[in-house]
């Protein structure tokens, strides 16, 4: 859709694309708030700020809907199809994918949550050489940049859900 049916579009109809995006009723509910957008940068903007803000359980709640880095998300669901999209980089490579599962379990261990990263644009070889760093991170730390990665997938997200190339 163009930002010009994203403006007009119900929000109970908005809702669930958007929590296919990142799924924190309160995120929802701010990119909702926010309309009318004049332009992609401003709709961004808001989904950025927001998730800069979220506590704890917010984090928790978001990451509750993203599977582990090379575990394969199924079903016919909006976010499922991002998923699979966006780790398109964790390939085949069984050992890469073994050594993924095994950091991700360490991970899960030290920080008691799901390993996230904005995989795009990633290939297995650096999302595991970016697991390995983080398991060197405090908990502050690592707490910063989760949500930061959070940030980069919902606004990614928001903006396939907003064709860019149709002005308001």
């Amino acid at each position: 859709m163009d930002l010009r049916a994203f403006n007009a579009e119900p929000a109970e109809r908005l809702r669930p694309t958007l929590s296919a995006c990142c799924d924190v009723d309160r995120w929802v509910d701010s990119v909702l708030a926010g309309r009318p957008y004049d332009d992609l940068a401003a709709l961004t903007a808001v989904a950025d700020r927001t998730v800069s803000t979220f506590d704890d359980a917010e984090v928790e709640k978001a990451l509750a809907a993203h599977p582990r880095i090379g575990d394969q998300a199924s079903g016919a669901t909006t976010e499922a199809a991002w998923s699979r999209d966006e780790q398109s980089g964790v390939g085949e490579d069984t050992a890469v994918r073994a050594a993924l599962a095994e950091g991700n379990r360490l991970y899960e261990e030290r920080f008691g949550r799901v390993f996230l990263i904005c995989a795009t644009g990633l290939s297995a070889a650096e999302m595991l050489a970016s697991l390995r760093e983080r398991m060197g991170h405090d908990d502050a730390t690592e707490r910063t940049v989760v949500r930061d990665e959070l940030r980069k997938i919902a606004v990614l997200r928001l903006t396939k859900v907003v064709d860019q190339e149709v002005a308001v």
